[in-house]
């Protein structure tokens, strides 16, 4: 097989892959598309780089380039194309930054499929991977006579100096108002981020919030009997987001206010890098409350018409969180009994299958959840 037909044929898999994900999760709550209540101050200004300061401040992590399963989608033709257009002098359409409060460093918000082919052909290598086995030299493909098969080392000398001069223009953008968060670079990445495939919320919080929470959440997403209850790992990130959301809902659920992808983000930015106390917290009440619920209930946990319901998710592991707060559940036959008439309650059942992320429904169903196990030995 032809490394072209490889790289369609593992397209083909991520899809499937992301089907299957949609199929087996079912979450009311994605229809939740409140505008967020907060109005935005946010000064924008050009900025000119030139290519070889681009790829420079790139390698230092200056500009940050959000790392998502799906992020590099360009072909080799494709990104051939564009590095000759720029050899060529022709112009290119300009990238978004943002601009972090708290680090200085720029955030992609569009434009990462240039930025990473200009890095990509100034090192050599094709989308290159964490392992250094199979690495693709980029070598310019389907372009002009003057380009075909040439490397960047092996550029003639004043084509080279013609990329490295390339005048790449850049918008940034920096929230002013209000002051006490960034959270309008979601939003702005959310509206501006041209990619082939849309962004799914977990993947822009991956890149807006990146920190310490996010690799806790990365980790958490990790555990055995998590893995065993969601199933295969999600490629938009939805088994994230709903390691998420258990963690926001038990600290913060008495804080929620819709939209709920808003509140998530408001958590994340909170807790981007926590104290350790924070960190070691959530890890412990994540694996404990899971790891009780999987040895009561099973692979069947949140699934209570085999599609794994985000709403009995996250109210079952706040409420069965909080029971763990006041000591170990030791009848686990109990629990799972409890479990099975929480799912026949008819308030509840309303909460976890109609307008889920309406503040009542999110109330009514922790309070049901939280009543039918407080009392388990």
């Amino acid at each position: 097989m032809s490394e072209e037909n490889q790289i369609e044929l593992d397209d083909l898999k991520e899809a499937q892959a992301e089907v299957e994900d949609e199929k087996q999760v079912l979450d009311d709550s994605a229809n939740d598309d409140t505008v967020a209540p907060t109005r935005y101050e946010i000064t924008s200004f050009g900025a000119d780089f030139d290519v070889a300061g681009l790829v420079k401040r790139m390698g230092k992590g200056d500009i940050f380039i959000p790392s998502f399963q799906r992020g590099y989608v360009w072909k080799l033709p494709e990104a051939s194309k564009f590095i000759e257009s720029v050899l060529l002098g022709l112009p290119v359409p300009g990238v978004f930054l943002a601009r972090e409060q708290d680090t200085n460093k720029l955030l992609v918000i569009d434009g990462q499929q240039r930025l990473k082919t200009l890095q990509f052909f100034c090192m050599g290598v094709f989308n290159p991977k964490d392992t250094e086995t199979n690495q693709r030299v980029f070598k310019l493909t389907k372009v002009s006579k003057r380009f075909e098969g040439l490397t960047y080392q092996t550029l003639p000398e004043p084509d080279r100096i013609q990329l490295d001069d390339y005048i790449l223009h850049a918008t940034v953008v920096k929230q002013e108002s209000p002051s006490a968060d960034d959270t309008s670079i979601y939003h702005v990445f959310e509206r501006l981020n041209t990619g082939g495939q849309k962004l799914k919320p977990q993947e822009i919080r991956e890149a807006v919030y990146h920190g310490e929470l996010m690799k806790l959440v990365d980790r958490l997403n990790l555990n055995t009997n998590w893995r065993s209850i969601y199933g295969k790992p999600s490629p938009r990130l939805k088994d994230s987001e709903l390691v998420l959301r258990f963690l926001a809902f038990y600290f913060n659920s008495e804080k929620y206010q819709r939209p709920l992808s808003e509140f998530l983000n408001q958590f994340a930015l909170n807790h981007r890098n926590p104290p350790q106390e924070f960190m070691e917290q959530c890890e412990a009440k994540f694996n404990e409350t899971i790891d009780v619920i999987f040895s009561a209930i099973g692979e069947s946990a949140f699934k209570p018409e085999r599609t794994l319901n985000t709403a009995v998710c996250d109210s079952v592991m706040v409420a069965i969180a909080r029971r763990l707060d006041s000591g170990p559940i030791l009848d686990l036959e109990a629990l799972k009994k409890a479990y099975e008439q929480l799912l026949q309650d008819e308030m509840y059942r309303f909460g976890i299958n109609r307008a889920t992320a309406d503040k009542e429904n999110v109330a009514v169903r922790l309070r049901t959840a939280t009543e039918m196990f407080s009392s388990l030995k």
